[in-house]
């Protein structure tokens, strides 16, 4: 099935829960690797082992200023240090909605590209909680994340009300600067779900559940 393999090269295999076990996220290792996932996005605290534990077989993403975003930028900044000093490939920030609900522009930018020097060569996606937001406002965080030099905009934490949608992929995916791609995360249901965000144009899903829907298919010749 080269479709589902392709829908699997754009996930991020995800487990972020706040009771995660080192078996838990070995486990998610291992289904990365087998299932050639584009990387596993995990908690920070487990990057040294899981990328001890993986080598160069499979990417290490992490989270920073996880899930509600209102560290400081020198808390994330040092966040997304350790985490790179870790082993950690790449990196999903989320943006202070606050400043973002205050209109300074400015500590947004400044922020995300703090973090995108911390980052170097790494990749940054930033996390803007579509579901929170109003239109305007997921606009001004399409031009702010291109302005900032980021890789990546991304609809969601998986932690608040809602995920990703199709219209809210459909507009950033619009509204995004060259070079800047679109990562839909947060109730992504299967394998359905997440070839309709890529055809959107979505080029990164966060997800648990793809992989748990081709473990579903696998008697049937996958």
């Amino acid at each position: 099935m080269e479709n589902v393999k392709n829908i699997l090269s754009k996930c991020d295999h995800t487990l972020l829960g706040q009771a995660s076990t080192w078996e838990e996220i070995r486990a998610i290792c291992d289904d990365g690797m087998r299932y050639g996932t584009a990387s596993v996005c995990i908690p920070p605290s487990f990057v040294k082992r899981a990328k001890d534990y993986v080598g160069d077989r499979l990417q290490i993403c992490t989270v920073i200023g996880f899930p509600n975003g209102y560290n400081t930028t020198a808390v994330k900044v040092f966040e997304t240090t350790d985490a790179i000093a870790n082993g950690a490939d790449e990196i999903d920030m989320v943006i202070n909605l606050g400043d973002l609900r205050d209109g300074n522009e400015e500590a947004l930018l400044g922020e995300i590209r703090a973090i995108k020097r911390a980052c170097g060569a790494h990749i940054l996606k930033v996390i803007i909680e579509t579901c929170l937001l109003t239109e305007a406002e997921k606009l001004t965080m399409c031009r702010i994340v291109t302005e900032a030099g980021a890789d990546y905009i991304k609809t969601s934490t998986g932690f608040s009300k809602a995920g990703a949608t199709p219209a809210d992929v459909k507009l950033m995916v619009e509204n995004v600067g060259e070079g800047v791609l679109v990562k839909a995360a947060g109730g992504i249901s299967g394998l359905q779900d997440a070839q309709t965000f890529l055809d959107l144009g979505a080029s990164r899903l966060g997800t648990s559940r793809v992989v748990k829907a081709v473990k579903g298919i696998e008697g049937n010749g996958y």
